[in-house]
């Protein structure tokens, strides 16, 4: 049977690699449906709506929300962000951008204290934290340039996502080596 630190272990590899994969489908629809408004706006609610969600229930295998105060607010975050670029869809591409950089900020600092928080447990979460740190950083940026002058697109968010699905796929090949030497040893 396995001990509780190696379920958990478990655990992250998957939701990890399911995090990823979720990224990568998004980018990839983002691309294929790109000049279409009504597929490109359900997948810019669809994307902070699957964030709550997969915020939610890891908070809730490793300990519920209350043991979880970050995801917990993390998920309370996206949820108000899917909300808000549904009302910003109808203002402008601009405000749809503001409301992601914003979003990206609290996030990402959310994601970074959580890898912070989980760092002796479980290993790995270097790539979380340095996630959560370039999350920020790219929500300055999605900000400044919902300020421009050029018409933001989906494609502006995109690189956000991938470097997203790069971190979640990095953590999760690095779990599964942690695992295979511990396994070894």
């Amino acid at each position: 049977m396995q001990n509780q630190s190696s379920r958990q272990s478990s655990w992250l590899r998957s939701y990890y690699f399911a995090r990823a994969i979720f990224s990568i489908a998004w980018i990839a629809a983002a691309i294929l449906f790109g000049g279409q408004s009504n597929p490109i706006a359900l997948l810019l609610v669809i994307y902070p709506a699957w964030d709550a969600l997969a915020n939610l229930v890891d908070a809730r295998v490793n300990g519920g929300l209350r043991a979880n105060s970050s995801q917990a607010l993390n998920v309370v975050v996206s949820t108000i962000t899917a909300l808000a670029v549904i009302v910003a869809i109808s203002d402008s591409t601009y405000a749809v951008l503001a409301v992601f950089g914003v979003w990206a900020i609290l996030s990402g600092l959310l994601q970074l204290y959580t890898a912070v928080r989980r760092w002796r447990h479980y290993g790995a979460q270097w790539v979380m934290i340095l996630s959560g740190a370039q999350s920020a950083l790219a929500g300055a940026f999605m900000i400044s340039r919902s300020l421009g002058t050029v018409a933001p697109t989906i494609l502006d968010i995109a690189p956000y996502v991938g470097f997203g699905a790069f971190y979640f796929l990095l953590s999760a090949i690095w779990l599964v080596v942690t695992a295979y030497r511990n396994a070894e040893a």
